[in-house]
C-alpha cells in the first residue's frame, strides 16, 4: 500500500500531465481555462505552471487585445522546443520523417518517393536511417528528443512493434521496431503502430475530426486501412490488430486478396481496383491514379465507371461500419480523400440504403484535412505519449543526438 508521500507524488505528476496534455492538444489557454478543463484550483495551477516553465515545457505571455474592456488575458503556451519527437511513416510508395514539437508544431519535414521494388525490410531500414540523418541534421531542439513514432501499413503488435503482416510491403513476422531502433541507435522509446490507427489519432487531434469523440478514419492507397476512436480513445484490440477494415470480406464473389482471403473490401476500393476498372495497369501507382482522376474530370466513361464502382463499394463497407460503431464522423484519407468529391453522392446513397437510419442520421463523411501526412503526424502524436503521461519524468532530460549510420 502506497504511503502518503507516494500518493502525493503520484497526484502531483498526474496534475502536471493534465496541464501539459491540455496545452499540447488544444494550444494556448488561460489559467482560468486550464482550471475549468482540469478541475484544479487557481493556486495549484499557478504552482504547476511555474514548475513547467522551469522545465522549459511551457511559457506564458499576454494574449492580443480583443477590443474589450480590461487587460488582455495571460495565456499559457506549449513550448515547441521543450520536447520534440520524430514521426516516421512507411508507406508502399514513399517514406516520410518529421520533427514535431510540443503542441504539434511541425519543425521540419521530408518525404521521398520510393520505387515499389525497394520495399524489403533491409532496404526500408536503410532508407529511413539516411532520411532521419538528413532531417536530424537540420532539426532544432535536438537535445529535447523524447520519443520516436513509426507508422507502418500493416498489422502491428502493439507491445513490441512486430509487424505480423504487411501484405502490400511483402513483410511477415518482422521485428521492425527492434530493428529500426537498433539501426537508429535510439536512446528514447520507439513505438510502431498501424498507419490507419495513427491517421485516426492525427485527424482526431489536429485534423477533420477535432471535436468528434467517435470517429472512423479510412485510408486508401495501395491497400485500405482503418482506425476507430470510441469515446475519445483509440480502439486497437487486445494486441493492436483491430481496425483492419480493408480485409473485411464484403464480396463473396470477389477476387483474391494479398492477405490470403477473398473478396476483401480492399480489392473493391483500393488503388488496384480503381486502376484495373479504368483500364490502367493495376500496379501503376500514383501517376496512373492521377491520370484516372484527370480522365474522370474530362468525362471518360471508363474512368467514370471505375470511380462510381469504388464509390458504391465504399458505401457498402461504410454502412457496415456505421451499423457496428455508430460514429459521428467518417474521415476519408489518401486516395479515398481525393475521390471524396467524386463519390460522395454514391456513398451517401449506399448509406441511405444499407445503414440503420438511427445511426445514419448522425454520421458525416468528410475528406481528411491532413492528407498524406495524417499517419506521419499520428506517429508523432503517439511518440509524445510517454512524456505527456509523465512530464516530470521526461522534461529536462537531454538526449544525445541520434547517431545513426547507413
Amino acid at each position: 500500500m502506497l504511503g502518503l508521500g507516494h500518493r502525493s507524488e503520484t497526484v502531483h505528476r498526474s496534475n502536471l500531465s493534465a496541464i501539459v496534455r491540455e496545452l499540447h492538444e488544444h494550444g494556448p489557454l488561460s489559467r482560468s481555462e486550464l482550471g475549468v478543463r482540469t478541475g484544479l484550483t487557481r493556486s495549484a495551477i499557478r504552482v504547476l505552471i511555474g514548475e513547467l516553465t522551469e522545465l522549459c515545457l511551457v511559457g506564458e505571455g499576454t494574449a492580443a487585445a480583443l477590443g474589450t474592456p480590461g487587460r488582455p488575458s495571460s495565456l499559457v503556451r506549449p513550448n515547441p522546443l521543450g520536447a520534440i519527437v520524430l514521426g516516421i511513416d512507411v508507406a508502399v510508395d514513399s517514406v516520410g520523417v518529421a520533427v514535431v514539437g510540443l503542441g504539434g508544431e511541425i519543425l521540419h519535414q521530408v518525404r521521398i518517393d520510393r520505387p515499389r521494388g525497394r520495399i524489403s525490410v533491409d532496404q526500408t531500414v536503410a532508407d529511413l536511417v539516411e532520411l532521419v540523418n538528413v532531417v536530424w541534421a537540420k532539426a532544432p531542439g535536438r537535445e529535447a528528443l523524447v520519443g520516436i513514432g513509426v507508422a507502418v501499413a500493416g498489422l502491428v503488435r502493439r507491445r513490441d512493434g512486430l509487424v505480423y503482416i504487411a501484405p502490400n510491403l511483402g513483410w511477415r513476422d518482422v521485428p521492425f521496431g527492434a530493428q529500426l531502433s537498433e539501426a537508429l541507435q535510439a536512446t528514447v522509446p520507439l513505438t510502431v503502430a498501424n498507419e490507419a490507427d495513427l491517421g485516426a489519432l492525427a485527424e482526431h487531434r489536429r485534423g477533420a475530426a477535432i471535436r468528434a469523440e467517435n470517429l472512423i478514419y479510412i485510408s486508401g492507397e495501395v491497400g485500405v486501412g482503418g482506425g476507430v476512436i470510441v469515446d475519445g480513445r483509440p480502439l486497437a484490440g487486445v494486441a493492436g490488430y483491430g481496425g483492419e477494415v480493408g480485409h473485411m470480406p464484403v464480396n463473396p464473389n470477389g477476387i483474391a486478396c494479398r492477405c490470403g482471403s477473398c473478396g476483401c473490401w480492399e480489392t473493391e476500393i483500393g488503388e488496384g481496383a480503381l486502376l484495373l476498372r479504368a483500364g490502367h495497369p493495376p500496379g501503376g501507382g500514383r501517376g496512373e491514379v492521377d491520370l484516372v482522376l484527370q480522365e474522370a474530370a474530362a468525362g471518360v466513361p471508363e474512368a467514370l465507371n471505375a470511380v462510381d464502382n469504388v464509390g458504391r463499394w465504399l458505401g457498402v463497407g461504410l454502412a457496415i461500419l456505421v451499423n457496428v460503431f455508430d460514429p459521428e464522423v467518417i474521415v476519408l484519407g489518401g486516395l479515398l480523400g481525393r475521390l471524396h468529391p467524386l463519390v460522395l453522392s454514391t456513398v451517401e446513397a449506399e448509406l441511405d440504403r444499407l445503414a440503420l437510419q438511427a445511426s445514419r442520421g448522425l454520421v458525416r463523411v468528410v475528406p481528411s484535412r491532413l492528407g498524406g501526412d495524417a499517419s506521419l503526424l499520428g506517429a508523432a502524436e503517439r511518440a509524445f505519449e510517454p512524456m505527456l503521461s509523465d512530464p516530470f519524468g521526461w522534461a529536462g532530460v537531454r538526449t544525445a543526438p541520434i547517431a545513426a549510420s547507413a
